[in-house]
């Protein structure tokens, strides 16, 4: 029995990873892809919702894919791809965009808060329609689970309305996917501002841990981290965020539990503390530093391995495709 069929991706929206989504993503699809079929994208066309230098926008697509491979997605085992590089991306989008009402479009959360600041004059309208080819992006490989934090449920939703709608107006073409929260996946936080998230977009660099940053430059963050002067290593968000953030990445990064690390280190100062944070870290992530870049010293290797991935997910992207369209009396 073949396993079920997984869909989820990340956009090339900076030269690295950070702690948080290494964490909050990637750790956890490279446990995931032992028990499904996964397809992992690149997403960069959703990367372009907002402005982009081309020239960086393909960098950044070479840099993710290799942080992926070093992080542990096995292009072996998964399809890991180039959104892009799959035409039918764009095409089933258009087919789902004649589907979705204006005003459910409108409701989407996520649009709400990046036009908050700018204003919505300010937004493309591939911005605004952002949900939809997201929509097609999950139902082109009909996926089953599909795992995401908190912030994208809203559109998972929408896609199981839209291949539901589908499905009831044209007959049955899509699988109907079920999002999967991901554990931890909204927890990792800014060093510096830990009653934020940690960011591409935060204010100081200090407070977040870049994959490719430097082992030295890793664990000098994690010393300089805000804690409190209260001097005790315990659990508790609301009045200890700083010290909270910091056990929640040791036990992302050993597998030992919250509670067990509080007893480890009760009776402890910070700098013991924060020292034994800083090695788990590194020692995790200074191996995936290493094979991305030597990854990215081969980028014509890189490039050939996402075009036969690529055509790996056309093959099931454009029957579905075929199977939309025909429904629909296009073919």
């Amino acid at each position: 029995m073949a396993n079920p069929r997984l869909y989820s991706g990340m956009q090339p929206s900076s030269g690295s990873l950070h702690l948080g989504n290494y964490i909050g993503a990637l750790q956890q699809w490279r446990a995931m892809q032992s028990d499904f079929d996964a397809f992992f994208s690149i997403v960069d066309l959703h990367a372009i919702t907002v402005p982009q230098a081309p020239d960086v926008l393909r960098e950044q697509v070479r840099t993710l894919a290799a942080q992926y491979i070093a992080g542990g997605i096995d292009p072996d085992r998964s399809c890991l791809y180039v959104q892009s590089h799959v035409a039918a991306h764009a095409q089933l989008q258009w087919l789902l965009a004649t589907i979705t009402g204006f005003g459910e479009a409108s409701r989407m959360t996520q649009f709400k808060d990046k036009t908050a600041k700018g204003g919505q004059e300010a937004a493309s309208v591939g911005l605004f329609t952002y949900p939809v080819l997201m929509a097609a992006d999950i139902l082109l490989y009909d996926t089953e689970v599909v795992p995401v934090g908190d912030d994208q449920k809203q559109h998972v939703e929408l896609t199981r309305d839209l291949a539901e709608r589908f499905n009831k107006r044209f007959g049955k073409t899509f699988t109907v996917p079920k999002p999967v929260i991901l554990a931890g996946g909204a927890r990792i936080y800014d060093l510096q501002a830990p009653e934020s998230k940690m960011s591409k977009s935060a204010d100081n660099d200090k407070g977040v841990i870049w994959l490719l940053d430097e082992p030295a430059r890793t664990a000098k963050k994690i010393r300089s981290a805000v804690t409190d002067t209260e001097g005790s290593i315990r659990a508790d968000r609301a009045e200890k965020p700083g010290v909270t953030n910091l056990l929640d990445i040791l036990a992302a990064m050993t597998g030992t539990p919250v509670a067990a690390l509080e007893e480890e280190f009760a009776g402890q100062g910070y700098g013991v503390f924060k020292t034994a944070v800083a090695d788990a870290v590194v020692a995790e992530l200074a191996p995936v530093r290493e094979r991305t870049l030597e990854l990215l010293g081969d980028p014509a290797e890189l490039d050939r391995l996402l075009d036969a991935n690529a055509e790996r997910a056309a093959e099931v992207a454009d029957a579905t495709l075929a199977r939309a369209m025909e429904a629909m009396g296009l073919r």
